[in-house]
């Protein structure tokens, strides 16, 4: 059930390439292996990387089957995707792209462990213990999309992978060819799916990031019984009951199973998407919760823990990381690129303290003006009192990105100017001025990250800060900023889908 195309007008001819630059070859850095799994669009492969032979997996993409420019299109986005989100612990990690004139080439974490669907189909089904287990995980996942702006679509059990073999081995999702970036109060009318699992409003053309939690119901159905809540022997018939069949709960097992799970079950397969449980809802629900403790507000969206740490870092680390962030590709910031113009809901190109106020104040935040306004400082590196697409990218970047060798090496070299191999006080002055940072304490930020006291910065020194999780503001500073940013953007997503943009933002 996947997006069928129609001949497209001769303005969408396919482009040249999926990637907007040219790529190393593949082969010049990895040993392809054997075949591991084939999909609608691409096989994937084992792989080795040559230069410490290290495993992944390769998904190779034929051109040949991308038959206009939305198939190209459709490709970006899922790579940007997997960049958006690779850092959450339960998403396939993706390492690379390339591109060469017969494919598109994504190397990613290799998950031996094999596919959920299969270990329910060798287990007939899961205890209720093991279930919710595992469905915490999957409604995790879908609740870390949700406050990044994306909609999975295609949720189902062989789109997650287990790490190796074990028994209790991560389960990580994968697959993202079918999701896309929404902002709140989008609607989509694309049928885009899996039968089985497919929610009512996808059927009828008019839905949004809801869908994603009916599918994790269906799958928790699933996981407890074996078998669909909604079956037939055609895909239109399997659609009907989707729209207008009963859940069975009657059959076995679902006698032995506790009313806890079928009161959640129903609650995330209520027909009426705007009365079903929301991702946070599930995750609180006490079939799910450990120890009778349930998380006491929805987990901070990425980008609002991303500028709390960013806020306990020194002078320094803000500026490397904005020149960093500013040096990587486009599929690594594309996702971020689009957060920071849903809240700049002015498109003037920068974040303002009124717009992060009312944005904030409409989800029912209760920060206090003096508080907004330390968020606004940890991440206005310039101090010109608004937050700038660089800053708003240096700020909320993962970490994976940004300690990578080439990266430390290259922000290195920018501060040091001369290329003697340090960075001196003379050279720190200038970068500050070059960054518009006035009153900053130059011989303090050195002492700080100067190891062995020679008065300047070598590129040792400077990897270990970087690599460093929160240098420098001190104790009592980064416990103000703590407490001071317990606030939720991820809230933004959610009352929008609640009601309209103008409502949430």
């Amino acid at each position: 059930m996947k997006k069928s195309h129609q001949i497209p007008p001769p303005s969408s001819s396919k482009p040249a390439s999926v990637l907007p630059h040219k790529t190393p070859n593949l082969r010049d850095h990895y040993r392809i292996g054997k075949k591991l799994g084939q999909g609608q669009f691409g096989t994937t492969y084992l792989c080795v990387d040559k230069s410490d032979f290290k495993e992944y997996a390769c998904k190779s993409i034929p051109k040949r089957k991308l038959i206009c420019r939305e198939d190209y299109e459709d490709v970006w986005r899922e790579i940007q995707i997997m960049h958006h989100l690779s850092e959450h612990p339960n998403v396939v990690r993706i390492k690379g792209t390339y591109e060469d004139a017969l494919f598109v080439h994504l190397v990613m974490e290799l998950c031996a462990g094999g596919e959920l669907f299969d270990r329910i189909i060798q287990k007939g089904h899961y205890t209720e213990r093991k279930a919710a287990h595992l469905i915490k995980t999957i409604v995790g996942v879908v609740e870390a999309c949700h406050s990044l702006g994306v909609m999975h679509r295609d949720l189902k059990p062989e789109n997650f992978l287990f790490a190796n073999t074990d028994e209790d081995a991560p389960l990580k999702a994968t697959d993202f060819g079918l999701s896309v970036f929404y902002k709140p109060g989008d609607i989509f009318c694309d049928v885009v799916g899996s039968p089985y699992y497919v929610a009512p409003e996808v059927l009828r053309k008019y839905y949004g990031p809801e869908a994603d939690v009916w599918s994790a119901g269906v799958i928790l159905y699933i996981l407890l019984s074996g078998v669909p809540p909604f079956w037939a022997e055609s895909e239109a018939g399997i659609f009907r009951q989707i729209l207008q069949g009963p859940l069975d709960f009657e059959s076995e097992p679902w006698p032995l199973i506790s009313d806890s799970a079928k009161e959640l079950i129903r609650n995330m397969l209520n027909r009426d998407p705007k009365k079903r449980y929301t991702a946070h809802q599930v995750l609180c629900h006490p079939w799910i919760v450990d120890a009778g403790v349930a998380p006491d507000k929805p987990l901070d969206s990425a980008v609002l823990s991303r500028l709390k740490q960013f806020s306990a870092m020194n002078k320094l680390k803000k500026m490397a990381l904005r020149v960093i962030a500013e040096r990587l590709s486009e599929e690594e910031i594309g996702g971020l690129k689009r957060l920071f113009k849903m809240i700049d809901t002015d498109n003037s190109g920068t974040i303002t303290y009124d717009e992060l106020k009312e944005g904030l104040k409409k989800v029912g935040s209760d920060l206090m003006e003096s508080e907004i306004q330390a968020l606004m400082d940890a991440a206005d590196i310039d101090n010109n009192g608004t937050i700038d697409y660089g800053e708003f990218l240096a700020a909320t970047v993962h970490m994976n990105k940004l300690e990578r060798e080439e990266n430390l090496i290259n922000a290195f070299s920018f501060f040091d100017k001369d290329g003697s191999g340090y960075i001196t006080i003379d050279e720190l002055s200038q970068a500050c001025k070059d960054f518009g940072l006035g009153d900053v304490h130059l011989d303090e930020m050195i002492k700080e990250i100067d190891q062995n006291n020679d008065g300047q910065i070598d590129y040792s020194e400077f990897a270990a800060m970087m690599r460093k999780g929160t240098a420098g503001n001190g104790a009592v500073g980064r416990r103000t900023m703590r407490n001071s940013l317990n606030v939720n953007l991820g809230d933004v997503f959610r009352a929008a889908e609640r009601g309209n943009l103008e409502e949430a933002m």
